[in-house]
C-alpha cells in the first residue's frame, strides 16, 4: 500500500497536478471533519485546510512555487466565488434595501475600527512601516486588499497572507463571541462577520443562516468600497 502511494507522490511532485490534488484533498477531509464535529466553529475547514497543506509541504520539501503551479487554478476562481457570493444578497435585496442606511453607517464603523486597531496595535508593538500598511486592508476580500497594499506602499504578499488570518479568526471566533455577548439578530450577525472576517467568514455564515449570510455579503462588499477610497484618502491626508 505505501509503495503505490509513494508513487503516485512521486508522479504528482513533477506536474502542476501537485496542487490542485493537495488542495482538493485536503479541503474535502476538512470538510468531512466539519461535518462529522455539527458545523463546530473550531473545525472550520479552510483553517484545517490550511494546516494539512502547511505541514505536507514541510514535511515533503515541497516549494511554494511548485504547489502554486496547480493551485493557480483554484486561485484563479477566487474572484468569481467572490462575485457569487452576492446570490444570496440577491434573494433577500428587499430587506437589505430596508436596512442599508442602518448597514452603511455599521460597515463605517467597522471598518474604520478593523484597520485603525490593526494600525494601532502593531504600531505599539514597534511594527515597521510596511507591516503598518500591510495590516491596514487586512479586513477586505484578498484581490481588493491586495490591490490597496500595492497602492499604499504595503506588501501585497504579506497583506494576503493577514486577510487569509483575519478571514479565518473571524470564522472561528466570530460567531461564539457573538453569542457570548448577547447578539442574536441573524442581520447583525451577518454584518459583523462580513465586516471582520469577508469571504471564508461569509461563506461560514452562509452555512448557518441565509440571512446572516446575506448580510454578510452585504457587509463584505460595503467594506471592500469603503477601504479601498478611505485607506488611500487618509493616507494622503496624514502625509500630504
Amino acid at each position: 500500500m505505501g509503495e503505490p502511494l509513494f508513487d503516485l507522490w512521486i508522479y504528482l511532485s513533477t506536474t502542476p497536478l501537485l496542487g490542485l490534488t493537495v488542495t482538493l484533498a485536503a479541503y474535502i477531509g476538512a470538510d468531512a471533519l466539519y461535518r462529522r464535529t455539527g458545523r463546530h466553529p473550531a473545525a472550520n475547514p479552510v483553517l484545517w485546510a490550511v494546516l494539512l497543506l502547511c505541514g505536507l509541504l514541510w514535511i515533503t520539501g515541497t516549494d511554494y512555487g511548485t504547489y502554486f503551479e496547480g493551485a493557480q487554478f483554484i486561485h484563479f476562481l477566487l474572484g468569481p466565488a467572490t462575485v457569487a457570493l452576492a446570490v444570496p444578497l440577491y434573494a433577500a435585496v428587499k430587506r437589505a434595501a430596508r436596512s442599508l442606511p442602518a448597514a452603511i453607517v455599521a460597515v463605517l464603523c467597522g471598518a474604520v475600527t478593523a484597520s485603525g486597531s490593526a494600525v494601532g496595535i502593531a504600531w505599539l508593538l514597534g511594527a515597521g512601516e510596511a507591516t503598518l500598511l500591510s495590516l491596514a486592508p487586512k479586513s477586505v476580500t484578498t484581490p481588493i486588499a491586495m490591490g490597496v497594499s500595492d497602492r499604499i506602499g504595503g506588501l501585497p504578499s504579506l497583506t494576503a497572507v493577514l486577510v487569509i488570518l483575519t478571514g479565518i479568526l473571524g470564522a472561528v471566533i466570530g460567531p461564539p463571541l457573538l453569542s457570548a455577548v448577547g447578539i442574536k439578530g441573524w442581520m447583525a450577525r451577518g454584518l459583523a462577520v462580513g465586516v471582520t472576517g469577508h469571504g471564508i467568514a461569509t461563506a461560514r455564515a452562509l452555512g448557518v443562516h441565509p440571512v446572516a449570510g446575506a448580510f454578510s455579503s452585504l457587509a463584505m462588499g460595503l467594506n471592500g468600497v469603503a477601504t479601498a477610497v478611505l485607506i488611500p484618502l487618509v493616507l494622503t491626508l496624514l502625509t500630504g
